[in-house]
């Protein structure tokens, strides 16, 4: 089951990467279980719909149309599946309040998804927003005076 897993995380990161909104439609109806479940750095785990996902992931290519990751490991373990990948792209669109700068980001992160029947039915994610907000000109860069 483990292998299987794995391949439903990965082909999850190659179908982000197509661009093609349609075809992420298509995945989040075909494995994302209904009461999938999403827990964002430190705030509490939120049931997420199919179209809470959907415009979730739209909202990311209106940002950084050009966004790609890059899986760096990829582990499995029972009904579990742990990501460490890197996200590139370019801030084209609003984005937390900041408006599009132009600059290309670079953003890591580590997830847990957990898997039952096929589907993803819950994520814990950990991403360097505060490298994200730096690169966007929101916050100084360390040692960096702002003025």
């Amino acid at each position: 089951m483990t292998a299987e897993n794995k391949a439903l995380i990965q082909r999850f990161c190659e179908v982000v990467n197509t661009k093609n909104f349609a075809a992420v439609e298509g995945f989040v109806e075909d494995f994302f279980a209904v009461n999938y479940v999403a827990h964002e750095n430190s705030k509490p785990g939120t049931s997420v719909s199919h179209r809470g996902i959907k415009q979730y992931l739209n909202r990311f290519y209106a940002v950084m149309p050009d966004l790609h990751i890059t899986v760096e490991d990829l582990v499995a373990e029972g009904d579990k599946v742990v990501i460490r990948w890197t996200m590139r792209g370019t801030h084209a669109g609003e984005f937390m309040g900041s408006a599009p700068t132009g600059n290309s980001v670079t953003v890591k992160a580590i997830e847990c998804f957990r898997i039952a029947d096929g589907r993803i039915v819950e994520r814990w994610s950990n991403w360097d927003q505060l490298a994200l907000l730096q690169q966007l000109g929101v916050l100084p860069l360390a040692g960096e005076n702002k003025k």
